[in-house]
């Protein structure tokens, strides 16, 4: 039985619970918890989604855009994505003016202008708009001439709302299916770069050479195509462009922003990128929705990949059952233990992700080795939450200070290695003079702690609230102030109202100082605790004509 147990393939699994107001994804890697997605039902715009939206203003200064979509918040379009641009994912196979010679199966799926409810002049101005951008080389400068006010634009949220800012977007559209990604308007095909066997790279050019693609349509073949057959990169391609027809063909209302594509749901879009071949299992904890993965998998990856996907029926939650809710609540914890000793500090801010590594109690063990051992460890936690919280923006790490640079360089190294396999696109830069690593993260959406808390309501999100001697010391300051203006008024009174833990500091610690005040002005002060008052609020009153003060 233990030989089984020592033998026994190590699992990568996809766990998935569908709830009616939440959806959630858990990837464990041997039972650790790898990647966690979140999903609710009342979440706003979506990244990825496309909008027909129209130009409300353009602000010089910013360089930018700001467009109506019909949503709440105006969506922020920079200049620079008004531009067709290159994907740099990408390696260029061929220009699509190559394939207008093609066979007549190409030519029979070119898209008619003019013949569907969206293709009307609203679309018409915008495709002639983007054809005049790629005719001639142009800079931000001349977007204000080709976009004026009131120009109707074709969008794609690349960034969700975050805290008070609006949706950012893009004119470079793509759209992603499991094998392709259908590139609207663009007239160049492409391999990612993350395909790297050349045999493998050779045999994709071949397929996407005699695939029937439809004039002015371009697109990338993405990391899921390799080892697949061309039946499958086919048939994605026809699910994409089925996709952008029913698009065109929706009923918009004249002159108003519309929805015309939503970013499918966390469910769709983990079928579509997560279950591919080095997942073992694909576990979900919802019939209807089983059913409806194995149905979607059987027709886009075959039945052997099919065959993953398996139901959960116990009475106890999957999530529970696979060890999985215990290591998300320790995603929320402020201070992460490391392998080994020591620890990281987590902390989100408005401007950037502040993380400490700290070598926790460790005496007489500040040799270099383990320190850069430390270091190590925290890198592995570091790019691990990173990826569980999905927090992005600046992110400043502090290591502990290590003397040699061969050092410092094998922690800069073994973090890069890290987050290459992160879908989030990350920049490392070198640790600096000051011991500061620096990193950008890929920031598409909220926090996973934005999404899940809300600022608490008592200390405003500061997690600290004034003590009371602090309270006791305002008290005291306003008294004499209020005290020292009425000095020559007779039989003058105060009430003072104040939280309870405020009120035993006055009556305890402080009583003498209250008596002093009294005594000096000659007036008489009452204290009142009140519950329903917030520990940094008082309220000073005249009881005779219920002033405030």
């Amino acid at each position: 039985m233990l030989s089984k147990l020592l033998n026994r393939k190590k699992k990568k699994q996809l766990i998935l619970n569908c709830e009616k107001l939440e959806t959630r994804v858990a990837l464990l890697n041997e039972g650790r918890l790898e990647e966690y997605m979140l999903e609710r039902k009342d979440d706003e715009v979506s990244s990825g989604s496309l909008y027909l939206g129209k130009i409300v203003n353009l602000e010089l200064s910013l360089q930018a855009a700001f467009v109506d979509i019909g949503e709440e918040k105006n969506a922020f379009l920079p200049f620079r994505d008004m531009l067709p641009t290159t994907y740099d994912i990408v390696e260029n196979i061929r220009k699509k003016k190559n394939l207008e010679s093609g066979s007549g199966k190409n030519k029979k799926k070119t898209r008619k202008k003019g013949q569907s409810t969206l293709l009307s002049a609203r679309l018409k101005e915008i495709e002639e708009r983007i054809a005049k951008c790629r005719k001639k080389r142009l800079t931000v400068n001349d977007i204000p001439s080709i976009y004026p006010e009131n120009s109707d634009v074709l969008i794609q949220i690349v960034k969700g709302p975050i805290g008070t800012k609006g949706p950012r977007a893009t004119m470079n559209l793509s759209i992603p299916g499991r094998y392709l990604v259908l590139l609207p308007f663009a007239d160049n095909i492409g391999l990612s770069r993350k395909i790297v066997e050349n045999k493998e790279r050779q045999r994709l050019r071949g397929i996407l050479n005699e695939m029937e693609i439809p004039d002015g349509f371009g697109c990338i073949c993405r990391t899921n195509a390799e080892g697949r057959k061309k039946i499958y990169l086919q048939r994605d391609m026809d699910t994409l462009c089925e996709l952008w027809k029913r698009m065109e063909e929706q009923k918009i209302e004249r002159g108003k922003p519309a929805l015309l594509y939503k970013q499918p749901t966390l469910l769709e879009r983990t079928v579509r990128d997560s279950l591919t071949e080095d997942i073992d299992e694909l576990i979900i904890d919802n019939t209807e929705q089983f059913d409806y993965v194995k149905k979607l998998m059987t027709k886009i990856a075959g039945r052997a990949i099919a065959k993953k996907v398996s139901i959960y029926k116990k009475s106890l939650p999957i999530f529970e059952y696979m060890n999985v809710e215990s290591q998300i609540n320790s995603i929320y914890e402020r201070i992460v233990t490391l392998n080994g000793g020591g620890y990281i500090c987590i902390d989100e801010t408005e401007a950037l992700i502040a993380v400490d590594v700290n070598s926790g109690d460790r005496k007489g063990k500040d040799l270099p080795e383990t320190i850069l051992e430390t270091n190590l460890a925290a890198c592995i936690e570091i790019a691990r939450h990173l990826r569980l919280r999905d927090i992005g923006g600046l992110v400043v790490i502090d290591f502990i200070d290590m003397r040699l640079q061969k050092h410092r360089d094998l922690v800069v190294k073994q973090m890069r290695k890290l987050v290459r396999e992160d879908r989030a696109k990350s920049t490392i830069l070198p640790i600096s003079k000051l011991g500061l690593m620096q990193m950008t993260r890929q920031r598409e959406q909220e926090s996973l702690l934005e999404k899940v808390y809300d600022p608490c309501p008592y200390c405003e999100g500061k997690g600290k609230i004034k003590s009371s001697m602090t309270m006791s010391v305002q008290i005291q300051r306003k008294l004499k102030e209020i005290l020292s203006k009425y000095k020559k008024e007779k039989n003058f009174a105060l009430r003072i109202k104040i939280h309870p833990a405020v009120m035993a500091r006055l009556r305890n610690d402080d009583n003498n100082l209250i008596t002093e005040l009294e005594e000096q002005y000659g007036q008489n002060l009452t204290f009142r605790p009140d519950p329903s008052f917030h520990q940094e609020d008082f309220m000073i009153i005249d009881p005779e004509t219920g002033q405030e003060f």
